[in-house]
């Protein structure tokens, strides 16, 4: 009986998908670049021990395993690499709530629940699960959990990472670890946890977490400013957060060029202002508390702003914020429309986020002229899509020929400043060469003892995140 026979017989007939039509949706990815590889089949285990047989088996023919939440991913973290002898392992059919505990501010959701249904859990016990992003109706919480997703509320209450409690995680050896504490403190030892948050399925497989829930958001206020400057933007993140007792909950920036390609390519964009501005912040402040004021808070903050600050709305109502959101979120996909884009997630220290985008704007428009700089992004922790549109008078297919070196500029320029060249997407098989270029060696040695240790024989999702000795 071969491998996949093998596990057909113990997952059941549902678990195997082989080559064919039903499984390119398994193959596709956001960016295109590691699209359609293939594999030797997809396999949807139905539970953890599921999750384990499949792994041991794996493991025993040799056969790499690349795990797979919603495939919302833009560093090819959960596509196939070349000439991979490979089973894709879908998450999809672990979608339980597994519990829900309002007193205790916690829910136990498996892997691939999606994020919304996450969510929704939390809202039907009068509670928050403060996860957010555009991809929350199509990602899974396993993948968010195993790429330590970021979003907007970032800020506020911290990445994935930060809002766990518990893991329970198929390792390479197919046993099970039940790490699935509802604790605040345990000091018992190793937080193992962690080693498995970020590291996008080169460890091990999350199956299921215990996750922190807050309480529900009773009032909410929203804004969109008009700023002369990224400086500007600084210096008014900072006022807010002083002068609505930091209840600011989301810190958006904009550059004019992506609210401008939002305006012309996305649906239901507007501008938001009577004026136009180099620079515009999106700011939405919450609290748990009934009648908190928020509203006149932001009033007050925003008519006192510091110099550089122009116009201002603030949202009469659910639409209007809406509205201002609409903006932010269609920027990604309204960079289609004017061309090929090369896109960067990176974070600074947030006081250095104007010298670092005045630095590399200038690099890379010396390197490419009429490169159109499309910077946007969670400016409250730092993180900023440095992205880049194509000139123009380029073809697209010209544009993307530069995308190593114009990145690495862009890259070295982030390490000048402290930074970190893979924000919140992770670095899948997109990025490890830059982990190979631009990681102290200290601690690529210590990535590379981790992954040994804990996958020997390098079957969990191989290639991706950690260098190859020697690069």
């Amino acid at each position: 009986m071969d491998f996949l026979d093998a596990l057909r017989q113990q997952l059941g007939p549902d678990a195997i998908i082989p080559p064919g039509e039903p499984m390119a949706s398994y193959l596709t990815e956001r960016r295109g670049l590691f699209a359609d590889r293939p594999v030797l089949a997809v396999v949807r285990p139905a539970d953890s021990a599921g999750v384990a047989a499949a792994v041991r088996s794996s493991a025993e023919h040799g056969i790499a395993v690349i795990p797979q939440g919603g495939n919302t991913g833009l560093c090819g973290g959960a596509a196939a690499g070349t000439g991979d002898r490979a089973i894709i392992l879908s998450l999809e059919r672990l979608n339980r709530i597994r519990a829900v505990d309002a007193d205790n501010f916690s829910v136990t959701a498996e892997a691939g629940c999606r994020l919304s249904a996450v969510q929704a859990a939390a809202a039907a016990v009068d509670r928050l699960f403060p996860l957010s992003y555009a991809a929350e109706g199509e990602c899974q919480i396993g993948g968010n959990l195993a790429t330590n997703a970021g979003g907007m509320n970032v800020l506020r209450y911290g990445n994935a990472r930060d809002l766990t409690l518990g893991l329970e995680v198929v390792l390479a050896d197919g046993r099970i670890w039940n790490g699935l504490r509802a604790l605040r403190k345990d000091n018992s030892g190793y937080d193992l946890k962690d080693l498995f948050i970020g590291a996008e399925g080169t460890l091990g497989i999350i199956t299921a977490a215990t996750l922190k829930l807050f309480p529900a958001v009773r009032e909410r206020a929203t804004a969109i400013v008009g700023l002369e400057s990224a400086e500007s933007a600084v210096a008014l993140f900072g006022m807010l957060r002083a002068e609505s007792g930091d209840s600011v909950t989301s810190c958006e920036l904009m550059g004019r060029q992506p609210l401008a390609f939002a305006i012309d390519y996305a649906d239901g964009c507007a501008e938001p202002l009577p004026a136009r501005y180099p620079w515009y912040l999106l700011i939405e402040l919450t609290s748990s508390a009934r009648e908190a004021g928020l509203g006149r808070r932001l009033e007050r903050a925003l008519s006192a702003a510091p110099a550089g600050t122009g116009d201002y709305r603030i949202a009469d109502d659910a639409d209007e914020a809406a509205a201002f959101w609409r903006l932010r979120n269609g920027i990604p996909a309204a960079q289609k429309g004017a061309g090929a884009s090369i896109k960067n997630d990176i974070s600074v220290p947030v006081a250095d986020m104007p010298a670092f985008m005045d630095a590399a704007a200038r690099i890379v428009r010396a390197a490419c002229p009429g490169v159109r700089v499309c910077a946007f992004g969670h400016i409250g922790d730092g993180n900023i899509h440095f992205n880049l549109t194509r000139p123009e008078t380029m073809t697209d297919a010209d544009f993307l020929a530069e995308w190593d070196p114009l990145t690495a500029k862009v890259h070295d320029t982030v390490m000048a400043y402290n930074g970190s060249f893979a924000a919140e997407h992770g670095v899948g098989q997109l990025k490890p060469g830059e982990v190979s270029r631009l990681k102290d060696p200290v601690e690529q040695d210590l990535m590379r003892r981790l992954k040994s240790a804990l996958d020997p024989t390098n079957h969990l999702n191989p290639n991706k995140v950690v260098p190859p000795a020697g690069d």
